[in-house]
């Protein structure tokens, strides 16, 4: 680990090229800030990597009451005050309306995103940029690893991604927060702090406070955030990988794949490939052919367990699976769009 990352050193001018490359891309970004440690210093360094580069990205920021705290209208307007004092723009978005019993924290997380993609093509914005560090990376990994996430999952977050459309960009992602912290108290500037991060009845805090354990033993959320780019690289060449074979396995001509299938492959060539690409090739093929989204990977990973027993024994096959039929005979493995359900009376 470099000295400045282990020391917690504020970030120099000289890093912030690196961090904001990717926003020259866009004319205009959102920034969302909390008005939290990581965002408030999102804003702060941004805006001194714009002042200090003529062509710079137009910088519009926005923070989100959630109605959940009675001191969040306060910090919102917080950080309106220093977004003027750095020339940035700024906006206060509400979620308003009942708020859930349960899963309040992905609910919020969803309300969010919801209202500053609103606000992002409202303002003809070109992407959104969120303060996520090093430390969120390592939580996030360790939030999937209990959730059981296949390859994909533990790569974690990217540093460019989209949600509806829109893209997501995090330049702090390998940044670890104490770094972000320091950053604010050299410059003197306030932020706020969430009493919700310390509150334990939420999962992201409770694996917060076993990483202190976990980082006695080495265990550090940089060696954590290591391991998740490593996993996001090897995800990629199998993606990569799945990809020349679908063309090999599949019957589908130049691999056009239309929405709505049906899609066929080769039953002798689909179980001869290794089981993660053929798995990832399922998966791929039940989404294209089906019409309920995303396939949950435990019930993929069944299917194709059935499959290549049925295989093995010679035995037809046909099961459905979000909202595709799945059939495999001798001649082929065909996924075709699953009949549409009768409705009772």
């Amino acid at each position: 680990m470099p000295a400045a990352e282990r020391n917690g050193e504020p970030i120099a001018d000289h890093e912030l090229a690196s961090f904001f490359s990717d926003l020259t891309n866009y004319r205009r970004v959102l920034l969302a800030v909390s008005g939290g440690p990581d965002s408030t210093a999102l804003l702060v360094l941004a805006q001194r990597w714009s002042a200090g580069n003529r062509k710079a990205t137009e910088l519009v920021a926005a923070t989100v009451d959630h109605r959940l705290r009675p001191e969040a209208r306060r910090e919102a307007e917080e950080v309106g005050t220093l977004a003027r004092r750095l020339g940035v723009p700024h906006h206060i978005l509400v979620w308003s309306g009942k708020k859930p019993a349960s899963g309040l924290q992905e609910a919020a997380r969803e309300a969010r995103y919801a209202l500053l993609i609103r606000l992002a093509r409202k303002l003809a914005a070109d992407a959104i940029v969120t303060a996520h560090t090093l430390d969120d990376q390592a939580e996030t990994l360790l939030m999937r690893l209990a959730r059981g996430s296949g390859l994909t999952g533990l790569g974690g977050m990217r540093r460019t991604s989209e949600r509806e459309g829109l893209p997501l960009l995090r330049p702090m992602l390998e940044v670890p927060k104490v770094r972000l912290v320091a950053t604010l108290r050299k410059a003197r500037i306030p932020f706020a702090e969430d009493s919700s991060n310390a509150d334990p009845k939420y999962t992201r805090v409770r694996l917060r406070r076993l990483a202190l354990e976990l980082a006695a033993e080495g265990l550090t959320s940089a060696r954590l955030a290591l391991a998740a780019r490593r996993l996001a690289r090897a995800d990629a060449a199998i993606e990569a990988v799945a990809d020349e074979l679908r063309h090999v396995v599949g019957r589908d001509g130049d691999g056009a794949w239309p929405a709505g299938g049906p899609l066929e492959f080769n039953p002798g060539a689909f179980f001869k490939i290794p089981e993660e690409i053929s798995v990832r090739l399922l998966g791929r093929a039940i989404e294209r052919a089906g019409d309920e989204g995303p396939v949950e990977l435990a019930k993929l990973e069944a299917m194709h367990t059935a499959l290549a027993g049925a295989r093995r024994t010679g035995t037809p096959l046909r099961r459905t699976l979000a909202g595709a039929v799945v059939s495999l005979d001798r001649a082929a493995l065909t996924v075709a769009r699953a009949p549409a359900r009768r409705s009772r009376k």
